[in-house]
């Protein structure tokens, strides 16, 4: 897929040295997968605390003795 897009050429060269890939073609997709990546884990981290334990679960009680 064709897409034009109108890119700073001084972060594109920057990414482009940083990432020591071969073409400026993959250095935007991997600039596009590492935010993708990054964004995901913002997104999970903000599921910690957000479960509520039932305070009179026993998981001791579940468990079978062989």
């Amino acid at each position: 897929m064709g897409v034009n897009l109108t890119i700073s050429k001084t972060l594109l060269e920057k990414a482009f040295h940083i990432g020591g890939v071969g073409t400026e073609n993959e250095t935007v997709n991997l600039a596009l997968e590492e935010f993708i990546t990054r964004r995901a884990k913002e997104e999970i981290l903000l599921l910690f605390n957000t479960v509520e334990y039932d305070k009179d679960y026993d998981y001791k009680k579940l468990r079978v003795k062989r």
